[in-house]
């Protein structure tokens, strides 16, 4: 017997197995991000033999999106709130919308294991770190990054083009831990939050250097 995604407005019955199993850990994770971190979280779409939960047969992101009929679950929710809520959306991916309690800086997964030694071993405070499955490697930083990151890399002498370092702010969405990403396989910390006292994510002129040179010999 299977199971559903999504609410009343739009159901798509998926296949049980270690996602169910996951369910459990999932709830705790949505209750740690939005209790301890006080993080938003939106349940998201599950990929499922290439199609997408959200039941649009073109959809442009299968599995990698929040489900656009699911609330969020708003930082500081109770235990008690966050279960309620995550069980109206069985099976549902975590996804925290960037913008709000953080930005993001974009580098590959690569790139993203390197710089994270080099800022470790100079003692400069580093925040979470995700690992996609796809190979993107996701640094938590102040909000207000993305939209200041061109600018920032200008005046440290970085302004290539083909510089594989993005900026992620409002209006997007990333998928968490432990929850799969596009069918792809999960979400992994490269550096977790619990490493830190839940006083907000570094600002990114003190990552932006290491990761932009990091970005670079990745790219030469």
């Amino acid at each position: 017997m299977g199971f559903t995604i999504g609410s009343s407005r739009g159901m798509r019955e998926i296949r049980p197995g270690s996602r169910r199993r996951g369910r459990a850990s999932e709830c705790t994770a949505v209750a740690e991000f939005t209790g301890l971190w006080g993080w938003d979280v939106v349940p998201g779409a599950r990929a499922v033999d290439g199609a997408c939960s959200c039941g649009r047969a073109d959809c442009p992101a299968p599995g990698a999106h929040p489900l656009d009929f699911a609330p969020a679950v708003p930082a500081n929710a109770t235990l008690d709130a966050v279960t309620k809520a995550w069980g109206e959306f069985p099976g549902a991916a975590i996804m925290l919308p960037v913008g709000r309690a953080f930005d993001v800086i974009e580098v590959s997964e690569a790139a993203g294991r390197c710089a994270l030694v080099r800022l470790e071993r100079m003692g400069l405070p580093v925040g979470p770190v995700t690992a996609t499955p796809d190979g993107r490697a996701h640094f938590f930083v102040a909000p207000g990054a993305a939209a200041e990151l061109p600018a920032l890399l200008y005046r440290m002498g970085w302004d290539d083009a083909t510089l594989d370092l993005h900026g992620l702010g409002p209006g997007d969405h990333i998928t968490a831990p432990p929850s799969d990403r596009g069918g792809l396989g999960p979400v992994r910390w490269l550096r977790s939050p619990a490493l830190d006292a839940p006083t907000g994510p570094p600002q990114a002129r003190l990552l932006l250097g290491t990761l932009a040179y990091v970005a670079h010999r990745m790219c030469a």
